[in-house]
């Protein structure tokens, strides 16, 4: 495993394109494009403001920027670097910008909701979508039996959009292309509902994660649960391996010094090193107790993603915010619990093989696979906190972004590494 050099960063705005050539990343108002296998600056653009949001086109030619704040978008040419594009949204502010499928067209969402504009860069035509619900996919035209929708999800066949319920309601539906419902699933009723949704790969799978602090798997024949899996605090199932993340304590050999050794809390923190050790059952999570009487409670499953390969499941249950649970799809068990030091901030899967990266927001970076985990600590001097992270679609690289600056990591294809 080898480290790149480390580059300026901000906001957390750094992105592979689709097609994996490049690697995008913003330093205030001036976008970066380098090349991925060298890492060299191929184009420098300079925006109007501080940039909020970046996105490629699905065909990689073409880059946005949104300054939110302005009420702007600019977009970018790499094929042809002195064209350029700004798009004003003018007193109707601006809230999202994105790419339409081909690529070609940019949908504006103004502020309040009011309206999406859509601009064509082919033609330089304006049309409007009004009053549309704050979704990431605005794109159908059918009444939806729900109380007030919060979020729609694509079937990655295409096939069929999974459409949800406020959390005050627990329902989920499953519409047709042409907007022919074909299932309602309502696990219980009377609390919180649903928090996170995610598809398999394979279309097959629809994972819905809970406040109930459950995750139900429906399956995409009948649209009906098949199991439900749920996230005890406590693990005594001699089948179920738990990885802990500890401490390492080198021994400095300053037993015999007349005077006492600094704190721990003293020592610098890049030099605090941790491993994974296989816990000894029964082993009893760190839990939060929830503040049920405000908005957006800690609690519930509020991550969940599939691996590439449909064969497992991660979650992270928010009130049990260290421990990222990992599930065999395939005999619908719980297989694997990793418990971190530190609540968990996000996690990914790699796009080609059963391999998962998760940080922490501390100086390393979290691997798993069937194989086994590995810690790994950062090779960079000074402050560098892993907020988020984001995979190469080859898998041999990973995107490490920190406050101010991002990193990348390289590494094998094939992951054969087990505990350390």
């Amino acid at each position: 495993m080898n480290f790149s050099e480390v580059f300026k960063l901000s906001s957390l705005l750094s992105k592979f394109s689709p097609d994996g050539k490049y690697l995008a990343s913003c330093v205030q108002y001036r976008l970066v494009v380098r090349d991925v296998n060298t890492l060299q600056i191929l184009q420098l653009y300079t925006c109007l403001d501080q940039i909020q949001h970046i996105e490629w086109s699905a065909d990689s030619l073409f880059i946005l920027c949104a300054m939110y704040k302005r009420g702007l978008v600019q977009v970018w040419s790499l094929e042809q670097p002195d064209w350029h594009c700004k798009i004003d949204e003018g007193s109707a502010g601006l809230v999202a910008s994105c790419w339409s499928p081909d690529g070609r067209h940019i949908l504006n969402t103004t502020e309040f909701h009011l309206r999406i504009t859509v601009w064509s860069l082919c033609t330089k035509s304006v049309s409007y979508i009004k009053y549309p619900k704050a979704c990431q996919q605005d794109k159908l035209h059918f009444e939806t039996d729900t109380q007030d929708l919060v979020g729609i999800e694509w079937a990655p066949n295409g096939c069929v959009l999974a459409v949800w319920d406020t959390c005050l309601e627990y329902k989920i539906l499953l519409y047709s292309l042409d907007g022919r419902l074909l299932s309602t699933y309502c696990a219980y009723e009377w609390s919180l509902g649903i928090k996170s949704v995610a598809w398999s790969p394979s279309s097959q799978f629809l994972a819905v994660g809970s406040y109930d602090g459950k995750v139900r798997i429906l399956n995409h024949v009948t649209w009906k649960m098949i199991t439900e899996f749920g996230h005890p605090a406590t693990i005594n199932n001699p089948k179920i391996i738990v990885y802990k993340e500890a401490e390492k304590n080198p021994k400095l050999g300053l037993e015999g010094l007349p005077f006492p050794p600094l704190r721990a809390a003293a020592r610098p923190l890049s030099t605090t090193e941790t491993k994974y050790e296989i816990a000894s059952l029964p082993v009893s999570l760190q839990t939060l107790k929830p503040v049920t009487d405000r908005a957006n409670p800690r609690i519930g499953v509020g991550m969940l993603a599939f691996s590439s390969d449909n064969y497992f499941l991660a979650t992270r249950n928010d009130n049990i915010p260290n421990a990222v649970w990992i599930w065999d799809v395939q005999k619908l068990r719980l297989f694997v619990v990793l418990e971190q030091l530190v609540p968990v901030r996000t996690f990914q899967w790699d796009p080609q093989q059963a391999r998962l990266a998760l940080c922490t927001g501390g100086s390393r970076v979290y691997l798993w696979s069937p194989a086994g985990c590995v810690s790994v600590q950062v090779p960079v001097e000074g402050d560098f906190h892993v907020l988020s992270l984001c995979w190469h679609l080859s898998g041999d690289s990973l995107a490490l972004l920190s406050k101010d600056h991002f990193c990348l990591c390289f590494l094998e294809t094939e992951e054969g590494a087990g505990t350390a």
